[in-house]
């Protein structure tokens, strides 16, 4: 089993360097030839369609631990000549899912400069401008990441939507930092640790979760996915960065850069896809609270024209008075 695993990676590798795994001839259109888990069911990622999606009120909130503080010792930070990836501890750990599942990497997937797209999952047939994946592993059930990738919910994978923003995340720009060390397929350098939860978007509590599979050969169905409804983002810097940075090819080879790094959704062939909130339910309250404030505000300002007009009304009228009763008097004295 060790020997087939060791040449499916070897094959993995070949493909890389042969034109990207993403691309043909030897792209992803070619993949269940070879890894004919690829051409199965249940495949990731998928274009999440909200209106299809089964809202479960009893999804918890996901919380992660040891995020903040993934200890002393530094990261590996590695180009393996389909994506950047950093190794993470398994000290770092999510509650809120149905196992103990620790992390052990996570990796990023991204389009070419000038091109739209470079996300993995998309949400209502729209791609972000890159994902970021982190991997973690059923700690409870198996030994090691190569092992529980091979076993159905195996894997909890954390899917996170990046796009483009005004500001520089401090958190992304520590690995991206780093990029230009691991320029070259098969480079590896060390990077200190950091706050990984900073990678993480706003409102955690806000998920699809779907049963799929590994996005790269041999695509094992066996990864419980989380995908986030917020997003994460980025400066238009970093993501240049991102783009133009790595390549897929070693230092002795004719250069190629590493772009396009994503997979086309696949079908969702009768899979159920639930959501911890009511999608368009944010959008829509936003509205309503809008419209609320507005025909609030319309009704103070009625109150206070009505008041302020009743009060002039009512200066009117005792001027009216005053100047009836001054005029009776001078009748009455004159007769």
């Amino acid at each position: 089993m060790l020997l087939f695993l060791n040449l499916l990676l070897e094959l993995v590798r070949t493909l890389a360097a042969d034109g990207g795994m993403y691309i043909c001839p030897h792209g992803q259109d070619h993949w269940p030839a070879t890894f004919p888990e690829c051409g199965s069911n249940a495949q990731s990622p998928i274009d999440i369609q909200t209106e299809r999606v089964t809202f479960d009120s009893e999804l918890p909130v996901l919380k992660p631990h040891g995020y903040d503080q993934p200890g002393p010792e530094p990261l590996s930070l590695h180009n393996n000549g389909h994506t950047v990836q950093l190794s993470l501890p398994p000290t770092l750990n999510l509650e809120g899912l149905p196992r103990n599942y620790v992390a052990a990497q996570l990796h990023l997937h991204w389009g070419r400069k000038g091109q739209p797209g470079g996300s993995e999952h998309q949400v209502n047939s729209e791609a972000t401008a890159a994902e970021l994946h982190i991997v973690h592993y059923d700690a409870d059930s198996f030994n090691n990441l190569n092992e529980a990738a091979q076993k159905p919910q195996g894997l909890a994978v954390l899917g996170i939507l990046i796009e483009v923003g005004e500001n520089q995340s401090p958190a992304y720009e520590h690995i991206l930092s780093h990029l230009e060390k691991i320029r070259y397929r098969g480079q590896t350098t060390l990077m200190s640790a950091f706050d990984v939860g900073g990678l993480l978007p706003p409102e955690l509590g806000e998920y699809y979760r779907y049963n799929g599979s590994l996005t790269t050969p041999p695509c094992y169905q066996s990864v419980l996915w989380t995908v986030f409804h917020r997003k994460a983002q980025i400066s238009m810097e970093q993501l240049e960065k991102l783009q133009e940075t790595l390549l897929s090819t070693e230092e002795s080879e004719p250069s190629k850069l590493l772009v396009q790094n994503y997979r086309a959704p696949q079908p969702l062939n009768h899979r159920l896809v639930l959501a911890s909130f009511i999608p368009g339910e944010g959008a829509d309250g936003e509205m309503v609270g809008l419209g609320l404030a507005i025909l609030f505000g319309c009704l103070c300002l009625l109150l206070a024209g009505y008041f302020i007009a009743r009060k002039i009304r009512r200066k009117r009228l005792g001027e009216q008075k005053s100047v009836v009763f001054t005029s009776s008097r001078r009748v009455t004295s004159e007769e």
